[in-house]
């Protein structure tokens, strides 16, 4: 496999990826973004807890697809998200069917 084979494989994965995403953001309330990753969830807590220099933010997901093209599943019950870095949580509109 070449070069140009493994990106276009990439791109279509991406491609693949961010059809699925249209096709499943109306079941979740919430999105969550994180430095390494994005989620969709139903349900979402999240904890700050200061020890030191830096907040560590804990949120817990359950309900969750995860945007991650080389998972085979990107349905999974519970997330739990460990992070010293910003995590933004955004409540997503009612899309009424």
């Amino acid at each position: 496999m070449n070069t140009d084979d493994l990106e276009n494989f990439e791109a279509e994965r991406e491609l693949q990826l961010a059809q699925e995403y249209q096709d499943v953001v109306g079941m979740f309330r919430f999105a969550v973004e994180t430095e390494r990753r994005f989620y969709l969830a139903n349900s979402v807590t999240s904890t700050v807890t200061v020890d030191g220099t830096r907040p560590l933010i804990e949120v817990e997901l359950t309900d969750a697809w995860v945007w991650d093209m080389y998972r085979k599943s990107r349905f999974v019950s519970t997330v739990k998200i460990l992070s010293f870095k910003d995590v933004n949580i955004e409540e997503l509109p009612v899309i009424e069917a």
